[in-house]
């Protein structure tokens, strides 16, 4: 039986687009999206940034609109910059209009580990080297620690909290929100109660790139977990491995349930999706190179990327299924058996909204069988 796919979007903005055609194409793919027989719609949280989904909350909430039974949420709300309060009446508040259909997700970004994590000894390994598993390539991992030091990085960071603010630890984040959803949350020895929220059936999605604290956290809480191989496909394969290890049985799961994302561009014919995705690895180094993502560049005008600058996007590009839907598809179903996902989500960028379309479409028609 073929698993359910389900479509992660961005809401990127085209060079020479603006974020209101971005977001007016969102809510088109959504729509087109359902019709398709995709399981889900997802958004993803970003900030200064060319993408159009800086609100995840408010974009679902006109996508839920304009769709009748996708299941529509965040993929995921950066817990780091807000509070659990707020992501439980915000996605409750969601819930209320559209009951059953919300999915609430949740990631670490901009938080502290707790000082029990960060003593923790690291197990000695070996450096990691490009491999491939089954047909499933794993590259060597690209080092973050330039991106995170960028001084541009910090300061824009530094703006989505208040002043002085320090960001709870994620597995408390988490522990809060369960306690919120379920009417058992107390706050200095009294009862507090999220109107709405309290008592939906809403439950968080938790999202990780690593073997770290987020699948261990998922994994503890018997929550699902979804494995950003998109964004990190040198630890996501390990990340899964370690939400298994870490799983518990609980009232939202008797058994570990596990997504895992993937970049997909399809087209009609190979060589057209190849022309297509001639521009991903620029938009990928605009991100890596400290600025941020660029507008999504257009393949008929970006010059070829240096060696220099493929050097530092290899590991994505590599990783991206780009074919005709059948390549994309096998490309798709190796991940899945590699990984034992319950579930695929896939993000395809293009340039031109009708060509992102296409690729959906082509990719629902062949997943469908």
């Amino acid at each position: 039986m073929t698993i359910p796919l389900s479509i992660l979007d961005l809401a990127p903005v085209p060079a020479g687009s603006t974020a209101a055609d971005a977001l007016r194409n969102t809510v088109d793919l959504a729509r087109h999206a359902e019709r398709w027989g995709f399981r889900r719609y997802w958004v993803a949280e970003h900030h200064y940034v060319a993408v159009a989904s800086a609100a995840p909350a408010v974009l679902i909430g006109q996508i839920a609109a304009a769709t009748e039974t996708i299941h529509v949420g965040a993929a995921a709300v950066q817990l780091g910059h807000t509070t659990a309060i707020a992501v439980v009446e915000s996605f409750g508040t969601l819930d209320a209009f559209y009951p059953g259909r919300i999915d609430l997700g949740v990631g670490r970004s901009g938080q502290r580990r707790a000082e029990a994590n960060r003593q923790e000894p690291r197990e000695p390994r070996p450096p990691r080297v490009r491999h491939e598993v089954d047909g499933v390539v794993v590259p060597a991992p690209f080092d973050l620690s330039a991106l995170l030091r960028n001084p541009r990085l910090t300061a824009t960071m530094g703006t989505l909290q208040q002043p002085a603010a320090v960001a709870p630890d994620f597995g408390d984040q988490v522990a809060d929100i369960l306690a919120l959803l379920d009417g058992r949350y107390r706050v200095d020895g009294f009862e507090a109660h999220a109107s709405p929220g309290e008592g939906t059936t809403l439950r968080p999605w938790v999202f990780g790139s690593s073997r770290g604290q987020s699948a261990r956290v998922a994994g503890a809480h018997g929550l699902p977990f979804v494995a950003a191989y998109h964004i990190a496909p040198a630890t996501a394969l390990e990340a899964v491995e370690a939400y298994r290890s870490a799983f518990e049985p609980s009232a939202t799961l008797s058994e570990p349930y596990v997504v895992v994302s993937a970049d997909v561009l399809a087209a009609d014919d190979a060589d057209r999706a190849r022309h297509l995705a001639s521009s991903f690895g620029h938009w990928v180094y605009s991100i890596r190179a400290g600025g941020g993502a660029v507008p999504y560049p257009d393949p008929d005008t970006v010059p070829a990327l240096t060696a220099e600058q493929r050097a530092v996007v290899a590991d994505r590009i590599e990783t991206q299924f780009v074919g005709d839907a059948e390549q994309v598809a096998e490309r798709l179903a190796a991940l899945a058996r590699v990984t034992g996902a319950d579930e695929l989500v896939i993000t395809s960028v293009a340039h031109d909204h009708a060509d992102r379309l296409r690729s959906h479409e082509l990719i629902a028609e062949v997943w469908a069988g």
